[in-house]
């Protein structure tokens, strides 16, 4: 059968105490804003596969590069224009390369997420010691960068080996965003430790991938916005919008995203919002009950 689920229950959305929202918002709706560093000569994602072994990858490399070099720049002008906050995600290599992008962050006062090293390497293969070392290392760089721990952690690729939310817990991490399984917050079986709401679905990375239109991710964010609402009649809905600047930020997509985005503020029973202050609101006023 292979080793049990043992990091989380069985919790079905019907049966759990009511999550209400400050201001009696109804969906708790953050940006989480991959900041990523790739490495030069190791293979990450592609947009075509045709060269995506070759050291240098020209072709892949520079479409990723396009991120820190132009794509966040557009991205977090449409942040501003709509008064959003990100909840970054953040490679720690990112501290040592593009300072510029902390420094940007920092005057706009984001949450920074712990979100690896490089989203060139997995997070996987490690011994338990070999995995602390490198968890202290990335923690401590974000928090030098930042000048404040990371509270939650993505993993690059939503990688995780059995140890890594245990050892975000030593580290003084308290929610991770890796299990996309929920609409809501949820304790693990790790004492001190949530899952907070990501998405590999509302995410820029696989729709424009599989070729959806501007247009089309307008509506899609429409769509997810007003089902959720619908369904947070009794309880609050957490709606995660992912997004990648090297894909989101290309020219011909931004206007497609400051859409989506004008039609999330305007809405009247929104909570936009962090990570950071939905997995602290979470655990101040529902998991002592829970």
């Amino acid at each position: 059968m292979g080793p049990a689920n043992e990091l989380f229950d069985y919790s079905p959305i019907t049966e759990r105490p009511p999550i209400t929202w400050p201001g009696g918002a109804r969906v708790a709706v953050y940006i989480g804003l991959n900041v990523e560093h790739f490495l030069i000569d190791r293979p990450s994602t592609s947009i075509w596969p045709g060269t995506a072994d070759l050291v240098p990858d020209a072709l892949n490399y520079g479409w990723r590069d396009y991120g820190p070099r132009v794509g966040i720049w557009r991205v977090t002008e449409i942040l501003d224009r709509h008064g959003i906050r990100a909840s970054a995600l953040l490679n720690s290599d990112v501290a040592h390369h593009y300072p510029q992008i902390i420094k940007a962050g920092l005057e706009r006062n984001w949450a920074w997420l712990a979100h690896g090293r490089t989203n060139s390497i997995l997070q996987a293969g490690m011994t338990r010691d070999e995995e602390l070392a490198h968890l202290t290392d990335i923690v401590d760089t974000i928090a030098a960068a930042t000048g404040q721990r990371p509270r939650g952690w993505m993993g690059p690729g939503l990688t995780e080996t059995f140890h890594t939310p245990a050892l975000l817990a030593e580290l003084g991490l308290s929610y991770i965003l890796d299990w996309t399984n929920d609409d809501q917050p949820y304790p693990l079986n790790v004492p001190g430790m949530l899952s907070v709401p990501y998405t590999v679905e509302l995410n820029d990375l696989g729709l424009f991938s599989k070729g959806t239109t501007g247009p089309e991710f307008v509506q899609i964010v429409k769509d997810q916005y007003e089902q959720l609402h619908a369904d947070s009649e009794h309880s609050g809905r957490v709606m995660a919008l992912a997004l990648h600047p090297f894909v989101i930020g290309q020219a011909f997509r931004a206007p497609y995203l400051s859409q989506a985005l004008a039609y999330l503020a305007a809405q009247p029973d929104v909570w936009l919002t962090t990570s950071d202050e939905i997995a602290e609101h979470y655990r101040r006023t529902v998991q002592p009950r829970s």
